[in-house]
Protein backbone atom coordinates (compact mmCIF):
# COMPACT_ATOMS: atom_id res chain seq x y z
CA UNK A 1 0.00 0.00 0.00
CA UNK A 2 1.41 3.38 -1.04
CA UNK A 3 0.55 7.05 -0.61
CA UNK A 4 -2.11 8.34 -3.09
CA UNK A 5 -3.19 4.80 -3.99
CA UNK A 6 -6.99 4.63 -4.54
CA UNK A 7 -9.13 1.56 -3.90
CA UNK A 8 -12.51 0.52 -2.49
CA UNK A 9 -13.01 -0.51 1.15
CA UNK A 10 -15.91 -1.12 3.53
CA UNK A 11 -16.04 0.59 6.92
CA UNK A 12 -16.02 -1.95 9.74
CA UNK A 13 -16.37 0.29 12.81
CA UNK A 14 -15.85 3.73 14.31
CA UNK A 15 -12.58 4.58 16.05
CA UNK A 16 -12.13 6.54 19.27
CA UNK A 17 -11.85 9.81 17.35
CA UNK A 18 -15.11 9.19 15.45
CA UNK A 19 -13.32 8.16 12.26
CA UNK A 20 -14.17 5.09 10.20
CA UNK A 21 -11.96 2.00 10.36
CA UNK A 22 -11.29 -0.28 7.40
CA UNK A 23 -8.68 -2.97 6.77
CA UNK A 24 -6.80 -3.92 3.61
CA UNK A 25 -3.66 -5.97 3.00
CA UNK A 26 -2.87 -6.17 6.70
CA UNK A 27 -3.15 -2.40 7.17
CA UNK A 28 -5.72 -0.76 9.45
CA UNK A 29 -6.94 2.44 7.83
CA UNK A 30 -8.44 5.36 9.74
CA UNK A 31 -10.81 7.36 7.51
CA UNK A 32 -12.77 10.46 8.66
CA UNK A 33 -16.40 10.95 7.56
CA UNK A 34 -16.87 7.22 6.99
CA UNK A 35 -19.56 5.18 8.77
CA UNK A 36 -19.88 1.44 9.52
CA UNK A 37 -21.31 -0.53 6.61
CA UNK A 38 -20.49 2.13 4.02
CA UNK A 39 -18.38 1.31 0.97
CA UNK A 40 -16.28 3.97 -0.70
CA UNK A 41 -13.29 4.70 -2.88
CA UNK A 42 -10.57 6.07 -0.61
CA UNK A 43 -7.21 7.71 -1.21
CA UNK A 44 -4.27 6.73 1.00
CA UNK A 45 -2.65 9.73 2.70
CA UNK A 46 -0.05 8.03 4.89
CA UNK A 47 1.09 4.54 5.82
CA UNK A 48 3.37 3.59 8.67
CA UNK A 49 3.76 -0.12 9.33
CA UNK A 50 0.35 -1.69 9.83
CA UNK A 51 -1.45 1.64 10.33
CA UNK A 52 -2.60 4.01 7.60
CA UNK A 53 -4.70 7.13 7.07
CA UNK A 54 -6.98 7.83 4.13
CA UNK A 55 -9.83 10.05 2.96
CA UNK A 56 -13.07 9.29 1.16
CA UNK A 57 -12.90 10.11 -2.55
CA UNK A 58 -16.33 8.81 -3.55
CA UNK A 59 -19.03 7.27 -1.37
CA UNK A 60 -20.76 4.33 -3.07
CA UNK A 61 -23.29 3.16 -0.46
CA UNK A 62 -24.25 5.66 2.28
CA UNK A 63 -25.39 4.23 5.60
CA UNK A 64 -29.00 4.69 6.72
CA UNK A 65 -27.74 6.52 9.82
CA UNK A 66 -25.89 9.13 7.74
CA UNK A 67 -27.30 12.70 7.75
CA UNK A 68 -26.29 15.87 5.98
CA UNK A 69 -23.96 17.98 8.20
CA UNK A 70 -25.26 21.46 9.04
CA UNK A 71 -21.81 23.07 8.97
CA UNK A 72 -20.29 24.34 5.71
CA UNK A 73 -16.76 23.46 6.88
CA UNK A 74 -17.48 20.07 8.45
CA UNK A 75 -14.56 17.78 7.66
CA UNK A 76 -12.17 20.73 7.38
CA UNK A 77 -12.61 22.29 10.82
CA UNK A 78 -11.34 20.13 13.68
CA UNK A 79 -14.18 20.98 16.06
CA UNK A 80 -16.74 18.32 15.03
CA UNK A 81 -16.35 14.69 14.02
CA UNK A 82 -19.91 13.30 14.12
CA UNK A 83 -22.25 15.74 12.35
CA UNK A 84 -22.80 13.17 9.61
CA UNK A 85 -24.19 10.64 12.12
CA UNK A 86 -27.77 10.55 13.46
CA UNK A 87 -27.86 11.79 17.03
CA UNK A 88 -29.26 8.64 18.67
CA UNK A 89 -26.39 6.69 17.10
CA UNK A 90 -23.88 9.24 18.41
CA UNK A 91 -25.15 8.45 21.91
CA UNK A 92 -24.72 4.70 21.38
CA UNK A 93 -21.20 5.31 20.03
CA UNK A 94 -20.20 7.32 23.10
CA UNK A 95 -21.61 4.73 25.49
CA UNK A 96 -19.59 2.02 23.76
CA UNK A 97 -16.52 4.26 23.58
CA UNK A 98 -16.45 4.68 27.36
CA UNK A 99 -16.95 0.95 27.95
CA UNK A 100 -14.29 -0.13 25.47
CA UNK A 101 -11.76 2.42 26.71
CA UNK A 102 -12.12 1.32 30.32
CA UNK A 103 -11.69 -2.29 29.28
CA UNK A 104 -8.81 -1.80 26.87
CA UNK A 105 -6.69 0.76 28.71
CA UNK A 106 -7.62 0.30 32.37
CA UNK A 107 -8.43 -3.40 32.26
CA UNK A 108 -11.87 -2.79 33.79
CA UNK A 109 -14.89 -4.59 32.30
CA UNK A 110 -17.81 -2.72 33.85
CA UNK A 111 -21.38 -2.04 32.62
CA UNK A 112 -21.69 1.55 31.40
CA UNK A 113 -24.99 3.43 31.62
CA UNK A 114 -26.57 4.70 28.40
CA UNK A 115 -25.16 8.12 27.49
CA UNK A 116 -27.39 10.93 28.78
CA UNK A 117 -28.63 12.95 25.81
CA UNK A 118 -28.36 16.71 25.36
CA UNK A 119 -31.60 18.67 25.17
CA UNK A 120 -30.07 20.59 22.27
CA UNK A 121 -28.21 18.84 19.47
CA UNK A 122 -27.05 22.21 18.05
CA UNK A 123 -26.72 25.73 19.41
CA UNK A 124 -25.88 24.44 22.88
CA UNK A 125 -22.48 26.07 23.52
CA UNK A 126 -22.39 29.11 25.80
CA UNK A 127 -18.72 29.81 25.05
CA UNK A 128 -17.05 30.69 21.76
CA UNK A 129 -13.26 30.81 21.41
CA UNK A 130 -11.83 31.69 18.00
CA UNK A 131 -8.25 32.14 16.83
CA UNK A 132 -7.60 35.08 14.50
CA UNK A 133 -4.87 34.94 11.86
CA UNK A 134 -3.77 36.05 8.45
CA UNK A 135 -3.61 33.89 5.33
CA UNK A 136 -2.69 34.93 1.80
CA UNK A 137 -2.79 38.59 2.79
CA UNK A 138 -6.29 38.33 4.30
CA UNK A 139 -7.53 38.28 7.88
CA UNK A 140 -9.21 35.02 8.87
CA UNK A 141 -11.36 34.02 11.84
CA UNK A 142 -12.34 30.42 12.45
CA UNK A 143 -11.35 27.17 14.10
CA UNK A 144 -8.18 25.13 13.82
CA UNK A 145 -8.06 22.19 11.44
CA UNK A 146 -7.65 18.79 13.09
CA UNK A 147 -4.19 18.36 14.69
CA UNK A 148 -2.89 21.71 13.44
CA UNK A 149 -2.83 25.45 14.03
CA UNK A 150 -4.05 26.20 10.51
CA UNK A 151 -7.20 28.31 10.80
CA UNK A 152 -10.21 27.20 8.77
CA UNK A 153 -12.13 30.42 7.95
CA UNK A 154 -15.62 30.22 9.42
CA UNK A 155 -18.64 32.49 9.03
CA UNK A 156 -20.90 30.66 11.49
CA UNK A 157 -20.83 27.59 13.72
CA UNK A 158 -24.05 25.60 14.26
CA UNK A 159 -22.87 24.40 17.68
CA UNK A 160 -23.19 28.01 18.86
CA UNK A 161 -26.27 30.25 18.99
CA UNK A 162 -26.98 32.72 16.17
CA UNK A 163 -24.96 35.50 17.83
CA UNK A 164 -21.72 33.75 16.81
CA UNK A 165 -22.25 34.67 13.15
CA UNK A 166 -22.83 38.32 14.03
CA UNK A 167 -19.71 38.39 16.19
CA UNK A 168 -17.45 36.99 13.46
CA UNK A 169 -18.80 39.48 10.92
CA UNK A 170 -18.33 42.38 13.36
CA UNK A 171 -14.75 41.40 14.15
CA UNK A 172 -13.70 41.14 10.50
CA UNK A 173 -15.44 44.45 9.73
CA UNK A 174 -13.62 46.16 12.62
CA UNK A 175 -10.22 44.81 11.59
CA UNK A 176 -10.66 45.84 7.95
CA UNK A 177 -11.90 49.36 8.70
CA UNK A 178 -9.22 50.03 11.33
CA UNK A 179 -6.25 48.45 9.52
CA UNK A 180 -5.64 45.67 12.05
CA UNK A 181 -4.05 42.32 11.22
CA UNK A 182 -4.57 38.82 12.52
CA UNK A 183 -1.69 37.16 14.35
CA UNK A 184 1.00 35.23 12.48
CA UNK A 185 2.40 32.49 14.73
CA UNK A 186 5.58 32.15 12.67
CA UNK A 187 6.58 35.82 12.56
CA UNK A 188 4.83 37.10 15.68
CA UNK A 189 3.32 39.94 13.65
CA UNK A 190 -0.29 41.11 13.83
CA UNK A 191 -2.34 42.67 16.60
CA UNK A 192 -5.37 40.34 17.04
CA UNK A 193 -4.85 36.76 18.32
CA UNK A 194 -8.16 35.46 19.69
CA UNK A 195 -11.66 36.47 20.57
CA UNK A 196 -13.49 34.70 23.41
CA UNK A 197 -17.18 35.15 24.30
CA UNK A 198 -19.13 33.69 27.21
CA UNK A 199 -22.95 33.86 27.31
CA UNK A 200 -24.64 34.04 30.72
CA UNK A 201 -28.44 34.24 30.56
CA UNK A 202 -28.45 36.73 27.64
CA UNK A 203 -25.52 38.66 29.10
CA UNK A 204 -22.12 38.35 27.45
CA UNK A 205 -18.45 38.65 28.39
CA UNK A 206 -16.30 39.47 25.35
CA UNK A 207 -12.51 39.22 25.59
CA UNK A 208 -10.29 40.32 22.72
CA UNK A 209 -6.75 38.94 22.95
CA UNK A 210 -4.16 41.20 21.36
CA UNK A 211 -0.39 41.66 21.17
CA UNK A 212 -0.64 45.37 22.01
CA UNK A 213 -2.14 47.22 25.02
CA UNK A 214 -4.16 49.68 22.91
CA UNK A 215 -6.12 49.41 19.65
CA UNK A 216 -7.12 52.23 17.37
CA UNK A 217 -10.79 52.43 16.52
CA UNK A 218 -11.96 50.32 19.48
CA UNK A 219 -15.08 52.48 19.82
CA UNK A 220 -16.08 51.39 16.32
CA UNK A 221 -15.89 47.77 17.46
CA UNK A 222 -18.19 48.63 20.38
CA UNK A 223 -20.60 50.21 17.89
CA UNK A 224 -20.69 46.94 15.93
CA UNK A 225 -21.00 44.75 19.03
CA UNK A 226 -23.92 46.83 20.29
CA UNK A 227 -25.90 45.41 17.36
CA UNK A 228 -24.96 41.81 18.23
CA UNK A 229 -25.32 41.64 22.03
CA UNK A 230 -28.12 43.13 24.16
CA UNK A 231 -25.79 43.49 27.17
CA UNK A 232 -22.07 42.79 27.35
CA UNK A 233 -18.78 43.50 29.05
CA UNK A 234 -15.60 43.94 27.04
CA UNK A 235 -12.13 42.98 28.24
CA UNK A 236 -8.84 43.58 26.43
CA UNK A 237 -6.25 40.92 27.17
CA UNK A 238 -2.60 41.32 26.13
CA UNK A 239 -0.65 38.23 25.13
CA UNK A 240 2.58 39.12 23.30
CA UNK A 241 4.43 35.88 24.05
CA UNK A 242 5.18 33.09 21.52
CA UNK A 243 2.91 30.57 23.23
CA UNK A 244 -0.14 28.39 22.52
CA UNK A 245 -1.81 29.65 25.70
CA UNK A 246 -4.79 31.84 24.76
CA UNK A 247 -4.73 34.45 27.54
CA UNK A 248 -1.88 36.61 28.75
CA UNK A 249 -1.69 37.90 32.32
CA UNK A 250 -2.97 41.45 31.74
CA UNK A 251 -6.74 42.05 31.54
CA UNK A 252 -8.17 45.55 31.10
CA UNK A 253 -11.91 46.22 31.37
CA UNK A 254 -13.03 48.67 28.67
CA UNK A 255 -16.83 48.34 28.82
CA UNK A 256 -19.52 47.00 31.16
CA UNK A 257 -19.29 45.63 34.70
CA UNK A 258 -16.81 42.86 33.77
CA UNK A 259 -18.53 40.19 35.91
CA UNK A 260 -22.13 38.97 35.89
CA UNK A 261 -24.30 37.24 38.48
CA UNK A 262 -26.22 34.11 37.49
CA UNK A 263 -28.75 31.83 39.20
CA UNK A 264 -28.74 28.04 39.31
CA UNK A 265 -30.98 26.06 41.65
CA UNK A 266 -31.41 28.99 43.99
CA UNK A 267 -27.67 29.69 44.15
CA UNK A 268 -26.31 33.04 42.95
CA UNK A 269 -22.86 32.79 41.42
CA UNK A 270 -20.53 35.18 39.60
CA UNK A 271 -18.63 34.66 36.35
CA UNK A 272 -15.73 36.62 34.86
CA UNK A 273 -13.60 36.27 31.71
CA UNK A 274 -11.48 33.40 33.11
CA UNK A 275 -14.07 31.63 35.26
CA UNK A 276 -14.79 28.07 34.16
CA UNK A 277 -18.44 27.20 33.51
CA UNK A 278 -19.63 24.05 31.72
CA UNK A 279 -20.49 24.94 28.13
CA UNK A 280 -23.80 23.02 27.93
CA UNK A 281 -26.08 24.42 30.63
CA UNK A 282 -28.83 21.81 30.39
CA UNK A 283 -26.51 18.81 30.58
CA UNK A 284 -24.48 20.51 33.32
CA UNK A 285 -27.58 20.70 35.51
CA UNK A 286 -28.33 16.99 35.15
CA UNK A 287 -24.69 16.04 35.70
CA UNK A 288 -24.48 18.09 38.89
CA UNK A 289 -27.79 16.71 40.18
CA UNK A 290 -26.56 13.17 39.60
CA UNK A 291 -23.27 13.88 41.38
CA UNK A 292 -25.19 15.33 44.34
CA UNK A 293 -27.27 12.17 44.60
CA UNK A 294 -24.19 10.24 45.80
CA UNK A 295 -23.58 12.63 48.71
CA UNK A 296 -25.16 12.28 52.14
CA UNK A 297 -26.10 15.01 54.62
CA UNK A 298 -23.31 14.12 57.02
CA UNK A 299 -20.56 14.07 54.35
CA UNK A 300 -17.62 16.39 54.08
CA UNK A 301 -16.85 17.01 50.40
CA UNK A 302 -13.56 18.01 48.78
CA UNK A 303 -14.30 19.50 45.34
CA UNK A 304 -11.05 19.60 43.37
CA UNK A 305 -10.72 21.87 40.32
CA UNK A 306 -13.75 23.77 41.64
CA UNK A 307 -13.88 26.69 39.17
CA UNK A 308 -16.23 29.46 40.33
CA UNK A 309 -17.63 27.31 43.12
CA UNK A 310 -21.11 26.44 41.85
CA UNK A 311 -20.84 22.69 42.41
CA UNK A 312 -19.01 23.24 45.71
CA UNK A 313 -21.92 25.40 46.86
CA UNK A 314 -24.45 22.76 45.87
CA UNK A 315 -22.59 20.21 48.00
CA UNK A 316 -22.34 22.75 50.84
CA UNK A 317 -26.12 23.20 50.77
CA UNK A 318 -26.70 19.46 51.08
CA UNK A 319 -23.77 18.24 53.18
CA UNK A 320 -22.01 19.01 56.43
CA UNK A 321 -19.08 20.86 54.80
CA UNK A 322 -17.65 21.40 51.30
CA UNK A 323 -14.13 22.50 50.36
CA UNK A 324 -13.37 23.88 46.89
CA UNK A 325 -9.81 23.87 45.50
CA UNK A 326 -9.13 26.08 42.45
CA UNK A 327 -5.89 27.37 40.94
CA UNK A 328 -7.26 30.39 38.97
CA UNK A 329 -7.38 33.45 41.30
CA UNK A 330 -10.33 35.03 39.46
CA UNK A 331 -12.42 31.86 39.82
CA UNK A 332 -11.44 31.60 43.50
CA UNK A 333 -12.56 35.19 44.08
CA UNK A 334 -15.90 34.39 42.41
CA UNK A 335 -16.28 31.37 44.70
CA UNK A 336 -15.58 33.56 47.73
CA UNK A 337 -18.27 36.02 46.67
CA UNK A 338 -20.69 33.13 46.08
CA UNK A 339 -19.96 31.84 49.60
CA UNK A 340 -20.87 35.18 51.17
CA UNK A 341 -23.89 36.04 49.02
CA UNK A 342 -25.50 32.64 49.60
CA UNK A 343 -24.91 32.54 53.37
CA UNK A 344 -22.60 29.54 53.12
CA UNK A 345 -19.77 30.84 55.31
CA UNK A 346 -20.13 27.94 57.76
CA UNK A 347 -20.54 25.18 55.22
CA UNK A 348 -18.20 26.18 52.37
CA UNK A 349 -14.46 26.89 52.31
CA UNK A 350 -12.52 27.90 49.20
CA UNK A 351 -8.78 27.33 48.77
CA UNK A 352 -6.71 28.91 45.99
CA UNK A 353 -3.80 26.90 44.64
CA UNK A 354 -2.82 23.65 42.94
CA UNK A 355 -4.75 20.53 43.83
CA UNK A 356 -1.42 18.71 44.03
CA UNK A 357 -0.32 21.07 46.81
CA UNK A 358 -3.53 21.51 48.82
CA UNK A 359 -5.41 18.23 48.53
CA UNK A 360 -3.37 16.26 51.08
CA UNK A 361 -3.77 18.93 53.78
CA UNK A 362 -7.55 18.96 53.54
CA UNK A 363 -7.68 15.18 53.30
CA UNK A 364 -5.61 14.84 56.46
CA UNK A 365 -8.21 16.87 58.36
CA UNK A 366 -11.14 14.97 56.79
CA UNK A 367 -9.96 11.43 55.96
CA UNK A 368 -13.53 10.17 55.46
CA UNK A 369 -14.36 12.84 52.87
CA UNK A 370 -16.20 12.40 49.61
CA UNK A 371 -13.71 13.56 46.95
CA UNK A 372 -14.91 15.09 43.66
CA UNK A 373 -12.50 15.49 40.75
CA UNK A 374 -13.49 17.52 37.67
CA UNK A 375 -10.09 18.22 36.07
CA UNK A 376 -9.12 19.98 32.84
CA UNK A 377 -8.51 17.78 29.81
CA UNK A 378 -4.95 17.05 30.87
CA UNK A 379 -6.46 14.98 33.68
CA UNK A 380 -5.49 14.46 37.30
CA UNK A 381 -1.84 14.36 38.31
CA UNK A 382 -0.89 10.89 39.47
CA UNK A 383 0.48 12.41 42.67
CA UNK A 384 -3.08 13.33 43.71
CA UNK A 385 -4.12 9.67 43.55
CA UNK A 386 -0.97 8.70 45.41
CA UNK A 387 -1.92 11.02 48.28
CA UNK A 388 -5.22 9.26 48.91
CA UNK A 389 -3.31 6.06 49.77
CA UNK A 390 -2.34 7.63 53.09
CA UNK A 391 -5.96 8.46 53.94
CA UNK A 392 -9.05 6.22 53.71
CA UNK A 393 -11.18 8.32 51.35
CA UNK A 394 -14.71 6.92 51.62
CA UNK A 395 -16.00 7.74 48.17
CA UNK A 396 -14.51 9.30 45.05
CA UNK A 397 -16.32 10.81 42.07
CA UNK A 398 -14.39 11.56 38.89
CA UNK A 399 -15.61 13.54 35.91
CA UNK A 400 -13.79 14.06 32.63
CA UNK A 401 -14.56 15.17 29.08
CA UNK A 402 -11.73 13.72 26.98
CA UNK A 403 -11.96 10.65 24.75
CA UNK A 404 -10.85 8.24 26.09
CA UNK A 405 -12.06 9.11 29.60
CA UNK A 406 -8.70 9.03 31.36
CA UNK A 407 -9.03 5.44 32.63
CA UNK A 408 -5.49 4.99 34.09
CA UNK A 409 -6.30 6.71 37.45
CA UNK A 410 -9.45 4.61 37.77
CA UNK A 411 -7.36 1.55 37.00
CA UNK A 412 -4.92 2.50 39.75
CA UNK A 413 -7.72 2.90 42.29
CA UNK A 414 -9.50 -0.31 41.28
CA UNK A 415 -6.20 -2.21 41.17
CA UNK A 416 -6.40 -3.25 37.52
CA UNK A 417 -3.29 -1.14 36.84
CA UNK A 418 -0.13 -0.92 38.92
CA UNK A 419 2.59 1.73 38.92
CA UNK A 420 5.99 0.18 38.21
CA UNK A 421 9.01 2.44 37.74
CA UNK A 422 6.86 5.35 36.58
CA UNK A 423 4.87 3.28 34.08
CA UNK A 424 1.36 1.86 34.34
CA UNK A 425 1.01 -1.85 33.59
CA UNK A 426 -1.86 -4.32 33.84
CA UNK A 427 -2.15 -6.11 37.17
CA UNK A 428 -2.14 -9.91 37.03
CA UNK A 429 -4.43 -10.15 40.06
CA UNK A 430 -6.25 -6.85 40.74
CA UNK A 431 -6.08 -5.84 44.41
CA UNK A 432 -7.78 -2.46 44.45
CA UNK A 433 -8.65 -0.26 47.40
CA UNK A 434 -11.79 0.88 45.57
CA UNK A 435 -14.58 -0.62 43.53
CA UNK A 436 -16.60 1.04 40.80
CA UNK A 437 -20.14 2.01 41.74
CA UNK A 438 -21.25 3.55 38.46
CA UNK A 439 -19.94 4.82 35.12
CA UNK A 440 -22.29 7.30 33.45
CA UNK A 441 -21.57 9.24 30.22
CA UNK A 442 -23.23 12.62 29.64
CA UNK A 443 -23.31 14.15 26.15
CA UNK A 444 -22.00 17.61 27.00
CA UNK A 445 -20.67 17.97 23.44
CA UNK A 446 -23.10 16.72 20.73
CA UNK A 447 -21.69 16.34 17.19
CA UNK A 448 -18.15 15.87 18.58
CA UNK A 449 -16.05 12.92 19.72
CA UNK A 450 -15.97 14.24 23.30
CA UNK A 451 -18.04 12.81 26.12
CA UNK A 452 -18.32 13.87 29.76
CA UNK A 453 -18.12 10.81 32.00
CA UNK A 454 -18.96 10.52 35.68
CA UNK A 455 -17.26 7.67 37.50
CA UNK A 456 -18.02 6.92 41.16
CA UNK A 457 -15.78 4.65 43.23
CA UNK A 458 -16.30 3.49 46.82
CA UNK A 459 -13.61 2.30 49.20
CA UNK A 460 -13.60 -1.41 49.93
CA UNK A 461 -14.20 -2.36 53.57
CA UNK A 462 -11.31 -4.52 54.64
CA UNK A 463 -9.27 -6.33 52.04
CA UNK A 464 -11.20 -6.32 48.77
CA UNK A 465 -14.53 -6.59 50.55
CA UNK A 466 -17.25 -4.43 48.92
CA UNK A 467 -19.34 -2.29 51.22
Amino acid sequence: MEKNEIFKVTCAALGTQGEGIARRDGVTLFIPNFLPGERASVRVLKVKGSVGYARVEELDTPAEVRVRPKCAVFGKCGGCQLQHLKYHVQLKFKTQLVHDTLKKIAGIDFPVAACERSEKEYGYRNKLQLPVGRQNGQNVVGFYAERSHRIVPTQACPLHPAWAEGLISALLNFMEKCGLDGYDEETGEGQIRHIVVRELKKKFIVTLVTTVPELKGIDYFFFLLDKVFPEYSFWLNVNDKPTNVVFGDAFTLLKGPGFYDCQDGGITYEVGPRTFVQINENVRGRLYDRALSFAEEGDTVIDCYAGGGLLTAKFARKCKKAYGIEIVPEAHDCAQKLREENDLADAMENLCGRVEDLFAGVLEQHPEALVVLDPPRAGVERSVFAQRKDHPVKKLGKDTCAPPPHPPPGGLLAGSLVDENGALVKAETPQGDYRLVTVEPFDMFPQTKHVETMVVLRRNQGKNTPK
